[in-house]
Formats: C-alpha cells, structure tokens, sequence
C-alpha cells in the first residue's frame, strides 16, 4: 500500500474488538514513536498508558485499554511539531492494522496528565487509542461521524491555488502535485474543519491555516496540529517520490484572506 492509499484507507476508530494490544505491537510503535523527527527539531516524550492501570476514562471509546500519548514543552510551533510526529505514528499503527483516533477533549485529561507526569511549560495536547478495530461500528460512533462529515474533504479549488490566492488549482490541472495535494486534503482535522491552504508559486510551496474561531485558547491553537498533519502528509508524500525540500519560515509577499495566517513553506528540489 503506497502512502495514498494508507492516508485515505485510514479512518478513526473507535470501536474496538476487545483484544489486548501484543506486547509486540506495543513495543514496534514506541519505537518507531521515539525516532521520529519533525522538520521543527522539538523532541517529544512518549507513553504507552492502560485504561484500566492508569484510571483512564473516554466515553468515545469501546473496546480499547491502551492508549499512546505524547508531551511537548510549550514553545512557539509546538502544536505543528506535535501535529507532524503524531500523524506519523498514526500512520505507521495504521500500517500495521492498528485502529487509532485523536483526542483532544472527550477525555478524563486530567487523569492523562497525571499518567503522562505532565510538568509546568509542558503540554499533552491529544492522545490516542491504539487497538484491533471491531467488525461493526457503535452506533455512537456512527453518528459522530455523520455529524462531522468524517468521509467528506473539500474540493481543491477550495484548498489549494497558483501564485497567489486569486487562483484556484482546479483537481484536473493539479499535475505532478495531483498526489501530494490529494494526501494533504485528506488530513484528518478537528471536527473535520481543513483549516490548511496550500499555494505554490514555483518550487515554493507555501502552508497556510484557516483559522475558525473558538480553536484558539490561552495561547494555544489546536488548528496548528493540523497544520502539523498536513505538512507529514505532503513530505510522506515527496519521500515516497524521492525528492526532497528545505523546510523554511519565511512568509511570502502574499495577499492573504480574512482569518489565514502563514504556517510555513517547502522548497523542493529541482
């Protein structure tokens, strides 16, 4: 299965079969957790937690006891950074056969917390379950789903332009970017909002966020971990293609719609 497939095959689980995650299992995606990098060189801590050990609660979540969770020291660009290692570890239990889903507030957080030993200037802005999906969806989450339009992404005219944000991409002239773009679309987000934009100006590609009122609180942007998402997404997507792009911040001389602020930009190779 190429990345492609593996992002738009994912979906959040949250139903489970009840069967233990194998110690196996278990220690192949701590490891793989703890290698992984993010183009903003923040390093994170990871945990493995038991529902039943740690006195855990979610009312989201049948059928699961271990979750993974990760912690982060509060600095600028950490919520893309957590975002960006996150979604690879998803990923990567995705490619296992692993179910997964983010969760940022339907949880007991201060009970994660305590398991996480969080620190002052530390954040743990989501954690996850990890187990073997069930056959059948609640129909809790069933309705979660059609709520949030889970199986529906926006158009690409909608998300990604040419230059400058006066110029749509239409799907059908997306050309050898058709992939990545698709792969960045598909990025999961809270509530489903797809805060990101995408403009290309050459080899330039610029990220952008969104931003939907009520995600901002006390300093904190959760949509920013989506930017994080789609920044692993689009550079899953140029390592599969063997290229490679100098990750930069440096916003571009852009007009920029109401309520979109810049997150940061890729320079591909030739």
């Amino acid at each position: 299965m190429n990345t492609l497939e593996l992002i738009r095959s994912r979906r959040s689980v949250r139903t489970f079969d009840g069967r233990a995650l194998s110690e196996e299992d278990r220690e192949k995606i701590l490891i793989y957790a703890r290698k992984t990098e993010n183009p903003y060189d923040i390093p994170m801590e990871w945990y493995m937690l038991s529902q039943e050990r740690h006195h855990l609660s979610t009312p989201v979540i049948v059928g699961a006891d271990t979750y993974i969770a990760g912690k982060i020291s509060r600095i600028p660009h950490a919520e893309e950074a957590f975002g960006y290692t996150f979604e690879k570890v998803v990923l990567y239990a995705q490619s296992m056969g692993i179910g997964s889903t983010w969760i940022a507030g339907t949880m007991d957080r201060g009970a994660f917390e305590r398991a996480v030993s969080l620190k002052d200037g530390e954040v743990m802005p989501c954690v996850s379950p990890l187990g073997y999906p069930a056959g059948k969806m609640s129909l809790r989450e069933t309705m979660m789903r059609k709520g949030i339009k889970a199986d529906k992404r926006l158009p690409f005219e909608q998300l990604f332009f040419k230059g400058t944000f006066a110029t749509p991409i239409a799907e059908a002239d997306a050309g050898d970017y058709h992939d990545l773009l698709e792969m960045v679309r598909w990025s999961p987000s809270a509530v489903n909002k797809q805060p990101w934009r995408i403009v290309i100006d050459g080899r330039n590609v610029h990220f952008f966020e969104k931003k939907s009122g009520g995600y901002d609180e006390n300093g904190w942007d959760i949509q920013k971990i989506d930017m994080g998402i789609a920044l692993s997404h689009f550079i899953l997507g140029l390592e599969e293609k063997q290229r490679t792009a100098e990750f930069v911040i440096e916003p571009p001389q852009i007009a920029l719609p109401q309520d979109t602020v810049y997150t940061a930009t890729l320079i591909l190779s030739e």
